[in-house]
């Protein structure tokens, strides 16, 4: 890669915060720091009342592509998060990968995101972030919601609103009593004023990530997920089964409602998740998450947001507000302030 070119790249970015798309090569330096300050409170002695200053997913990437001739193109992209608040990052640990694309679409391998995560986030106001963020409760409260390492992937192109996306996490983890492997697919409508998806994902000897193995083990997640625009209001609904080896089925019902007026969003999500629990077990978990926000939008790249969101839990469950949770049957709820700019 020429060495100039990247030099100047990044001294383009310290002078001017603007989408580094050069002309003279397809190559394109960009990336997002989020910042909230939360004031939270886990409703228990190991979780009691705190502010945090809490990094969104601030990131940094270099993406391009090559003409190969043909109607065939190579791409890549290296994309790795960054904390404001503390130095304990690690490099590249986003999407990155290497793929070749053209009129059949892309194939790519690396690590992705997977199509369950891609296609649930999408009616999500909050973008899989914040205390109200889509983890809270649904998604398996992350479990389903996966940045999956060694992953092949194949996107469809468009076809008139249709898009598939085919993913396989391999077995490198393999041994002699597991057999790790991550299957996901999602088929997205997207036109208009209608969003439509449906997404499957699969974990075998593991759970979400392949970061736990077990032997015998198996999860799998659906997800049948809709969005409508009526003028500035925004209507979507998810609803998520997951089943896993020795448990009861987890049901989840996920709402989210935004209403725009001018620079102003204003939002409300709310989400329903039970069972889940052991098979046999007396009582099951259940919960509940709301969460609301008010995003101002100074601009296309910079935002300000201000956030409450509650959970209540029942039956042992444990869902949280955004990655700060306070345990077992607890109430935590949380107020967040927030800053955006991308670039």
């Amino acid at each position: 890669m020429n060495k100039k070119l990247i030099a100047l790249a990044v001294a383009g970015a310290c002078v001017a915060p603007t989408v580094m798309a050069q002309t003279a090569s397809p190559v394109t330096l960009y990336g997002r720091i989020y910042v909230t300050v939360e004031a939270v409170d886990g409703d228990t002695n190991a979780s009691p009342n705190r502010i945090r200053v809490e990094d969104q997913s601030s990131y940094l990437g270099v993406r391009g592509t090559e003409d190969l001739g043909g109607g065939l193109e190579a791409f890549f992209q290296l994309e790795t998060g960054f904390r404001p608040d503390s130095n304990n990052s690690t490099f590249a640990n986003r999407n990155s990968g290497i793929g070749l694309q053209g009129g059949w679409g892309s194939v790519m391998a690396g690590r992705w995101d997977m199509p369950f995560k891609s296609a649930t986030i999408a009616i999500d106001p909050y973008g899989d972030l914040t205390i109200g963020g889509i983890t809270s409760a649904a998604n398996n409260r992350g479990n389903f919601d996966i940045r999956q390492q060694n992953v092949i992937q194949y996107w469809s192109p468009n076809w008139s609103g249709f898009a598939v996306k085919l993913a396989y996490g391999v077995n490198e983890g393999k041994n002699a009593t597991v057999n790790p492997e991550a299957y996901g697919a999602s088929l997205v409508y997207s036109k208009g004023p209608l969003y439509l998806a449906y997404a499957s994902e699969e974990h075998k000897d593991g759970n979400g990530g392949l970061t736990t193995t077990t032997a015998n083990y198996k999860e799998e997640g659906n997800a049948i997920v809709g969005r409508f625009q009526v003028g500035p209001v925004k209507i979507g609904a998810s609803y998520q089964e997951f089943k896993k080896t020795g448990m009861t089925k987890e049901k989840t019902l996920y709402i989210p409602v935004t209403w725009t007026i001018g620079k102003n969003d204003l939002s409300l999500v709310y989400t329903d998740s039970q069972d889940g629990g052991a098979n046999g077990a007396a009582t099951q978990p259940e919960c509940q998450v709301i969460a609301a926000g008010w995003q101002y939008n100074y601009t296309r790249r910079t935002f300000f947001l201000a956030q409450y969101a509650q959970a209540d839990n029942d039956g042992g469950a444990a869902c949280r507000i955004g990655s700060f949770t306070g345990g077992a049957n607890s109430e935590p709820v949380g107020f967040s302030l927030g800053l955006r700019h991308v670039f």
